[in-house]
């Protein structure tokens, strides 16, 4: 007697009506370039909370390009994505609440039409190297090394399109990212900095947000930052701008009296995308107070800092882009709402 044939078992095929009935009702989309992409907002908002999802990274990347940083891209409706849709909110006329509305998703679509994800040929120069086998835990042992260089090809790719590791490795399964020619999906944002220069910097500790204005007093930069810290505190007050150091090099001093440093004599890291002041130092009037970037992009406005400000490596390089030597830096306490001209 023949027996009845079925392209798959009853409970696979139930899984899988589940999870296209499941994709319809939430509006959800495939995390890879085309699901991204054609990505709308959930018709229940609580999807956007869920995990790694499409219409985040889209949201993400539309903030990125627009100048209202999320900071590192990965997909997840977290700390740093909402406090960069408030400020976006509240520039463009809308209720800053931190919720992808239907208003603040049509916003952010307005602004840019070009896609979110694109393709991109992996470089000779993004696995050339050298790079570090191991970055060291401890500042002391930092400084034996002859660069601070990326650790492996795809963190340089990943900061290179201000994405997470992790967000890169799934979006590009099987992809080992080492070998030039490889064609990847990565985040398509703008490396730009704003064309308008900055007239002030405000720097809101309570919010942990660094905001730049141009001298019309129109916001033209917002990212999220770490700022100060109970052992070392950022400053109070306005002060300025003295220089802006690209492939700065780290010196300690015994003086700062830092709690995982233990040696009591002064040393120096070499420059390279893993100093622990990242790629640029913008120096303050405050002696051994500056803005600058990190190693760390996940971490931003997440953890302390030691006084200074702290970016991400791509947005530090956006803010030395558009001030200058003078450039006033308010310091904002909590309660304050903003700086004085």
């Amino acid at each position: 007697m023949p027996r009845e044939r079925f392209p798959m078992g009853s409970g696979r095929m139930l899984l899988l009506v589940l999870l296209i009935s499941a994709n319809a009702l939430t509006g959800a989309h495939a995390l890879d370039i085309n699901g991204v992409n054609a990505a709308e907002l959930p018709s229940r908002p609580a999807q956007v909370k869920m995990g790694v999802n499409a219409a985040v990274v889209k949201a993400q990347v539309l903030l990125d390009r627009a100048h209202f940083s999320p900071g590192e891209i990965d997909g997840r409706f977290e700390e740093n994505t909402r406090k960069a849709l408030v400020t976006f909110e509240d520039a463009h006329g809308l209720s800053p609440d931190g919720k992808l509305s239907p208003q603040a998703w049509s916003e952010l679509i307005a602004t840019s039409e070009d896609p979110i994800l694109k393709q991109y040929t992996i470089a000779d120069s993004d696995v050339k190297g050298p790079f570090l086998k191991k970055l060291p835990s401890k500042m002391e042992a930092m400084s034996h090394l002859e660069r601070l260089g990326y650790t492996s090809a795809r963190q340089e790719i990943a900061e290179k399109f201000h994405m997470s590791q992790g967000l890169l490795k799934t979006l590009n399964p099987g992809k080992s990212f080492d070998k030039s020619g490889e064609t990847i999906v990565v985040a398509n944002v703008a490396n730009d900095p704003p064309d308008r220069k900055a007239a002030r910097i405000e720097v809101d500790k309570a919010k942990r947000e660094l905001r730049v204005y141009a001298e019309d007093g129109n916001l033209i930069f917002a990212a999220p930052a770490t700022i100060g810290s109970a052992e070392k505190p950022a400053p109070s007050g306005t002060l300025k701008v003295t220089s802006i150091t690209h492939n700065p090099t780290y010196r300690y001093n015994p003086a700062y009296q830092f709690n995982e440093v233990k040696t009591k004599r002064p040393f120096t890291i070499r420059p390279g995308p893993n100093n622990p002041v990242g790629v640029v130092w913008i120096g303050l009037s405050e002696k051994g107070y500056g803005i600058h970037g990190t190693p760390e992009p996940s971490k931003v406005s997440k953890d302390a800092s030691h006084g200074c400000v702290r970016l991400t490596n791509w947005d530090a390089l956006k803010l030395a882009a558009i001030v200058k030597r003078g450039t006033l830096v308010a310091f904002l306490d909590p309660g304050q709402n903003q700086a004085e001209n």
